[in-house]
C-alpha cells in the first residue's frame, strides 16, 4: 500500500509541475509553490526528485519520450501515410492546447544544451522510419520530391512555429486566447494541404 501511495505522490508532484511549467508558463516556479499546488510537503519534492531542476529535467524528458513513442506507434499503423501525419497533427495540437509552453521550454533548453532525449537511438530509429515512408510517398507522387529531411523540416516549421511564437504572434495580430486557439485549430487542414499533393 505504501509503495502505491509513494508512486501516486510522486506522479502528483510531476503532474502539478508539468501543469504549472508547461501549461501556465511559470518557468520560475519554486518547489514551495509546486508543493502548495500539489497539496504536499515541500520536503517530498526533495525526497523524490532531489531538486527543482532535476524535477523539470525529468518531466521534460518524459514529454519528449511520450512524443517519440506516440510517433513510433503511429508510424507502425497499417494506414495511409497522410492519415499518419494527420494523427500526429491531432496529437501535437492537442498537446499544444494542454501545454502551450512546452515547445518554448524545449527550444530554450536545447539552446542552452541542457535538454536531450533519454533514448537518442530510439529517436534516430523513428526518424529513419519516418524518412523512408516520406521517400516512398514521393515515389508515388503524393509528396513533391525533396530530401526527406526537408519534408520533416516543413512539417515541424508549420506545426511548431505558431505554437512557440504564440505570445508574440498573438499580441502582434491582436488576437485574444480564444481567437488564437481557433486559428491553431485551422492549422491541421492547411498543413495537410500544403505538404501533400492529394
Amino acid at each position: 500500500m505504501s509503495d502505491k501511495k509513494d508512486i501516486n505522490t510522486e506522479q502528483l508532484i510531476k503532474d502539478t509541475a508539468k501543469r504549472l511549467f508547461f501549461g501556465e508558463g511559470k518557468f520560475n516556479v519554486t518547489t514551495q509553490e509546486i508543493a502548495d499546488e500539489a497539496g504536499v510537503n515541500r520536503t517530498l519534492i526533495n525526497y523524490y526528485f532531489r531538486s527543482r531542476d532535476n524535477l523539470f529535467k525529468m518531466i521534460s524528458e518524459d514529454a519528449q519520450e511520450e512524443e517519440v513513442s506516440f510517433t513510433d506507434t503511429i508510424l507502425s499503423l497499417d494506414i495511409p501515410y497522410k492519415e499518419k501525419v494527420s494523427r500526429y497533427l491531432d496529437m501535437f495540437f492537442e498537446q499544444a492546447k494542454q501545454y502551450p509552453y512546452l515547445e518554448i521550454y524545449m527550444v530554450t533548453q536545447m539552446n542552452q544544451s541542457s535538454c536531450y532525449a533519454k533514448d537518442p537511438e530510439k529517436v534516430r530509429r523513428v526518424l529513419d522510419k519516418f524518412y523512408l515512408e516520406i521517400a516512398l510517398e514521393m515515389e508515388k507522387g503524393n509528396i513533391n520530391k525533396m530530401r526527406p529531411e526537408q519534408f520533416f523540416l516543413n512539417l515541424i516549421a508549420l506545426t511548431s512555429f505558431p505554437v512557440c511564437m504564440r505570445p508574440l504572434l498573438q499580441e502582434s495580430m491582436g488576437f485574444n486566447n480564444k481567437e488564437y486557439d481557433s486559428l491553431i485549430e485551422e492549422r491541421k487542414e492547411i498543413i495537410l494541404n500544403t505538404l501533400f499533393n492529394n
